[in-house]
């Protein structure tokens, strides 16, 4: 590449080409712009006697070229349109990389309608490049930090706030996909101590920073889904457990499953338990405490906890069972386990949430009495409560045969 820019054999300039890629690691936009920036500076000249190209190597080889680079990056990006700009520090705000859908929404808002254009002339000047994956990314970091540098510091949360709240303008009652809820609460949360001047708003954006916590959650960020989540809570009022129960109970179990702290999530878990409306609202959790238990090596805290549950939901817990009528409940459910199965056993979904939760929860107990009593009556429970279920669906059975 230097040997063409310069029209000069290899052997000629190699060391040259040597400090280029050591400066710029081959990347083809840091190429061209350092190569400019040594030629303005009268580092790289043309020389008329000798009718070629010189350098000085040993200068060229200590510049800087983060700082040289930034500058001019910045400079060039201040003689840039209007929609251009505002297509770079809208960008720069979201980071390295944002999915093209989302600048397709924001152009929808009459203040960033011009993004659009400036799409086209920031991918024509070679600021961003597609993925092939519906994604815009910028060709080097530094060209991000040089436009978001466009944005003066003063200014920056404003602009980040008003950037996330038009785009949940633009996309408010329309059917977006998850991906979207991400960078708009990231932007728009910037603006926290605006967004609780309006009860109104500062519920309908905690449901968006759940969703958020959700996606990341579902994404396995665990870290990421907790400040959202936690957010979202912030922005609920005092009384939001009487006034905004289902929001209040979502975002509470939602940031028990992303901490990495058992013991806070059992805090989390212990005010649901105390919020909760019904034993159906706990379910739930009490599937969640009991992975808890059982990740803390304690299967008698599980154990005891799937006994409590299933007696408050009225399953039949046998007392004392013999090892024979055992064998024989045993007998009995293979029986009828053969009778139901076939092709559309197997691919039978089941529809109630509870049954399915129930079902887990006798195979947590099955689990925990492997390290507890070990107690007959526990398997005559689970093969009782498989019996009773086994048309519900395999979606079911199956963890009950895992009890069994």
């Amino acid at each position: 590449m230097i040997s063409d820019a310069l029209c000069l054999y290899p052997r000629i300039c190699r060391s040259l080409s040597g400090i280029v890629y050591q400066k710029t690691k081959g990347n083809p936009f840091f190429v061209l712009e350092f190569m400019q920036s040594l030629q303005s500076r009268g580092l790289l000249q043309y020389n008329s006697h000798q009718k070629r190209w010189v350098w000085n190597e040993d200068i060229t080889r200590g510049e800087e070229i983060t700082n040289n680079v930034l500058h001019l990056l910045s400079s060039k990006m201040n003689g840039l349109s209007d929609n251009v700009q505002m297509l770079l520090k809208s960008m720069a705000c979201f980071g390295t990389s944002t999915n093209e859908s989302v600048i397709g929404y924001l152009s929808e808002s009459e203040v960033y309608a011009g993004v659009r254009k400036g799409l086209e002339g920031a991918l024509h000047d070679g600021y961003i490049e597609k993925d092939g994956e519906g994604y815009l990314k910028f060709v080097h970091d530094k060209v991000r930090e040089a436009a978001y540098n466009l944005i003066s510091d003063s200014d920056k949360k404003q602009f980040h706030y008003d950037l996330g709240k038009a785009l949940y303008s633009s996309c408010d009652g329309k059917d977006v996909e998850d991906a979207i809820f991400l960078p708009i609460a990231s932007q728009i949360n910037h603006g926290k101590e605006w967004i609780l001047k309006d009860n109104e708003f500062s519920i309908a954006i905690a449901e968006l920073n759940m969703k958020a916590g959700k996606k990341a959650l579902d994404g396995c960020d665990d870290k990421t889904a907790y400040s959202y989540l936690g957010t979202a809570l912030s922005l609920l009022p005092k009384d939001h457990w009487e006034s905004h129960y289902d929001l209040s109970l979502r975002i509470y179990f939602l940031m028990a499953s992303a901490t990495n702290s058992n013991d806070e999530a059992e805090l989390m878990l212990q005010k649901i338990f105390e919020k909760a409306r019904c034993l159906d609202d706990q379910l739930p959790s009490y599937l969640l405490l009991n992975e808890i238990f059982l990740s803390q090596g304690n299967p008698k805290g599980a154990y005891d906890t799937c006994a409590s549950v299933l007696s408050q939901l009225g399953e039949p817990i046998h007392n004392s069972v013999t090892p024979e009528a055992a064998s024989s409940m045993l007998a009995d459910t293979l029986t009828m386990y053969e009778e139901v199965y076939n092709d559309e056993w197997i691919n039978k979904k089941l529809e109630d949430e509870k049954i399915r939760t129930i079902a887990k929860i006798y195979n947590t107990f099955g689990s925990a009495a492997e390290f507890t009593e070990r107690d007959m009556s526990v398997y005559s429970s689970s093969l009782d409560s498989f019996r009773r279920l086994c048309h519900e669906g395999r979606t079911t059975c199956k963890h009950l045969v895992s009890a069994c």
